[in-house]
């Protein structure tokens, strides 16, 4: 799948939450300017939909663009209309992973213990988001990885500079960048933007 693939070439996806809906394109310019290629837009943020589809018209091919935060099939198909490449959930819920492979879009579920891990994988999940991987860092996912060496695992929550390549030296094939990346603002000035420009650069210099 060619979405999948480039997940895999992207690594770092980009979660836009707490961000003003007339700010998600500024945002989205300033990371792809900080050489950040995939991102996830909340389904909370004010007017998701638009935002998905004008992330998606200005981009093309240049930025794979999904929506977060999905708990539901409705919610999951809505975002997919809107041109969500991939649906992240920070939980495993059947009916959300089937919509989402029904319509040939990435499955990406939340889950933290082996068991949630495997089943989330059995059921179609394509990458197994763990979430939150703050609770027990890079160590956890090496854990993981010992039993379950074929689930392609992508650590989400608490990642940041200090402990993003210790993620991948023990396997993770993809890290999902929050609050240490995007802060969550009611508006972004130009200066606000070149920093936000800078934190991508500094994160995709650690790849």
């Amino acid at each position: 799948m060619e979405t999948l693939q480039k997940i895999y070439e992207n690594k770092l996806v980009a979660i836009i939450r707490g961000v003003p809906s007339h700010h998600v394109l500024d945002v989205a310019r300033a990371l792809h300017q900080g050489g950040i290629k995939t991102l996830e837009i909340t389904v909370d943020t004010p007017n998701v939909l638009h935002a998905i589809e004008q992330v998606r018209e200005e981009f093309a091919d240049e930025m794979i663009v999904g929506a977060g935060t999905v708990l539901d099939a409705e919610t999951a198909r809505a975002a997919i209309t809107a041109g969500s490449q991939f649906i992240f959930s920070p939980t495993v819920d059947m009916d959300t992973i089937k919509l989402t492979k029904r319509y040939g879009v990435v499955s990406i579920p939340g889950a933290m213990t082996p068991t949630e891990i495997l089943t989330a994988y059995e059921n179609g999940g394509d990458v197994i988001k763990v979430f939150p991987a703050t609770v027990f860092g890079p160590n956890y996912l090496k854990d993981l990885k010992g039993p379950l060496p074929q689930i392609p695992l992508m650590p989400t929550g608490g990642v940041n500079l200090e402990n993003i390549s210790d993620y991948f030296k023990v396997g993770a094939v993809a890290a999902g960048l929050g609050s240490a990346l995007v802060k969550k603002q009611n508006s972004y000035t130009a200066e606000d933007l070149a920093e936000l420009t800078t934190r991508a650069k500094q994160f995709v210099s650690q790849l």
